[in-house]
C-alpha cells in the first residue's frame, strides 16, 4: 500500500468521446476517468461506453466512476464492458469482485473527513476489497467531483505517505506542481481543470497538465 515510485501518475477524469480518450492518450495520460453519473456535465451512458474502450492504447487504463452505484450497473461495467478498476463514490463495492480493483473516494474538507476515510480503507481492507488507491477530492456539499475546488492540502500530507494517494480538487496545470510537492501524491486526478467548458476536453490544457506533472516528477526524484 505504500508508494513505490517518485514518478507521479495522470488520470484525466470525465472524457465523454473516443475522440477525447485518445487525445488525452495522446497527451501522456497514465488512465482515463468514464463518467457514470448522471447529474455530472460528464455523464456517459453506459451502453455508449465501449467506444471509449475502443480508442484507448495498451497501457492506459480505463476506469469506471461511480456514485452510490446499484449492483447491475457495476455488473455490467465490470463483466460486459470489461472495466478493471472502479472509481467508488459513496457506495459499497461488490461481493464478489473477480480481477476488480477499486479506488476509494471522498471528499476531504476537515481532519475529521481524514479520519473517516481511513476506517472506510480499512474496513475494505478487511473485507479483502483489492484497493487500487485513495483519491481525495475537494468536499462541496451537494457536489460530486469536478467542482474546481481545491482540497486543503495540508489535511493529507501524512496520509499519502501511508497509502497510495490519487489527489484530486482543483488541480489545473498552473498549479499541479505545487501540489505535488506538498502533498506527494501517487497519482493526480482532473477534470474541470483541463476543459474549455463544463464537460469538454481541451487538448492544448491536458498536454500542458501532463508536461507540469512530468517536470514536477522530475524535480521530485532528484531530490531522492
Amino acid at each position: 500500500m505504500t508508494q513505490a515510485s517518485p514518478r507521479v501518475r495522470v488520470k484525466i477524469c470525465g472524457v465523454r468521446t473516443a475522440e477525447e480518450a485518445n487525445q488525452a492518450a495522446l497527451a501522456g495520460a497514465d488512465a482515463v476517468g468514464v463518467n457514470f453519473y448522471p447529474p455530472s456535465p460528464r455523464y456517459v451512458p453506459p451502453e455508449t461506453a465501449g467506444a471509449i474502450l475502443g480508442a484507448l492504447p495498451p497501457f492506459v487504463e480505463p476506469v469506471a466512476v461511480v456514485v452510490r452505484p446499484a449492483w447491475e450497473l457495476l455488473e455490467y461495467l465490470t463483466r460486459q464492458l470489461g472495466f478493471r478498476t472502479v472509481q467508488l463514490h459513496d457506495g459499497e463495492p461488490l461481493p464478489d469482485p473477480p480481477g476488480v480493483r477499486y479506488i476509494l473516494a471522498t471528499g476531504i474538507a476537515d481532519a475529521t473527513d481524514l479520519q473517516r476515510a481511513e476506517a472506510q480503507l480499512e474496513a475494505w481492507l478487511r473485507r479483502g476489497v483489492e484497493v487500487a488507491g485513495v483519491l481525495f477530492d475537494a468536499r462541496v456539499p451537494g457536489q460530486l467531483g469536478g467542482t474546481g475546488k481545491s482540497l486543503p492540502w495540508w489535511v493529507v500530507t501524512q496520509f499519502s505517505r501511508r497509502r497510495p494517494l490519487i489527489l484530486a480538487g482543483g488541480l489545473t496545470p498552473d498549479n499541479v506542481a505545487q501540489a505535488i510537492h506538498v502533498v506527494r501524491p501517487w497519482a493526480v486526478d482532473v477534470a474541470s481543470g483541463v476543459e474549455s467548458i463544463p464537460g469538454v476536453k481541451d487538448p492544448e490544457k491536458m498536454r500542458q497538465f501532463v508536461q507540469a506533472v512530468r517536470q514536477a516528477s522530475s524535480t521530485l526524484e532528484r531530490l531522492q
